[in-house]
């Protein structure tokens, strides 16, 4: 097996600020907000653990309901004010060596997260259809950077498939049947 595969015993997933205060702001926000709960809801069934940060919430308003409605019980959402989610105060990926990192601004929070991360050590998967900035240019520009640093850039069906490993459990029907709900 390929150590840049994801696996399930050592990946988290990173959502970052994606909050109602974006929503009018983002282009193609309901899209990234779909493919987020797409990915949380993946990553529930298959037991990977899930961090979420909310930019300044007071401000920027909280999680969008498409996404906080399907967070696992126990799982908090993290606010912050410092553009980085590892550099915010509590934030703890619990051991894990892999991130994969979606949300809101790819060339702000999501961009400098991912760079963080990479320079501790974790291997970081940036999900290209669940990222967005004000401007395709932004989001374009973040996307890259992260990938010039070292970050592999990948999609909510081709992550949660790697995590899955195999077809045929239970886990793969309720991914299968999440990935199809999201294709358009």
């Amino acid at each position: 097996m390929s150590s840049k595969l994801l696996d399930r015993e050592r990946t988290a997933l990173v959502v970052v600020d994606v909050q109602e205060g974006f929503r009018k702001a983002i282009p193609g926000f309901d899209g990234i907000a779909a493919a987020t709960a797409t990915l949380v809801r993946g990553a529930a069934a298959i037991g990977v653990p899930i961090r979420v940060t909310e930019q300044y919430p007071k401000g920027l308003g909280s999680t969008v309901p498409e996404v906080a409605d399907h967070l696992p019980d126990g799982v908090e959402r993290l606010p912050k004010t410092v553009f980085s989610a590892a550099a915010a105060e509590g934030f703890d990926l619990g051991g894990r060596s892999q991130a994969i990192v979606c949300g809101i601004e790819t060339h702000v929070c999501v961009n400098q997260t991912v760079l963080d991360l990479l320079d501790r050590g974790v291997d970081v998967q940036v999900v290209s259809d669940a990222v967005g900035s004000r401007s395709d240019a932004n989001r374009e520009l973040g996307l890259n950077k992260a990938e010039m640093a070292g970050a592999t850039l990948t999609s909510v069906e081709t992550a949660l498939f790697e995590l899955l490993g195999a077809a045929g459990s239970d886990e793969f029907k309720t991914v299968q049947r999440l990935v199809l709900e999201l294709a358009p």
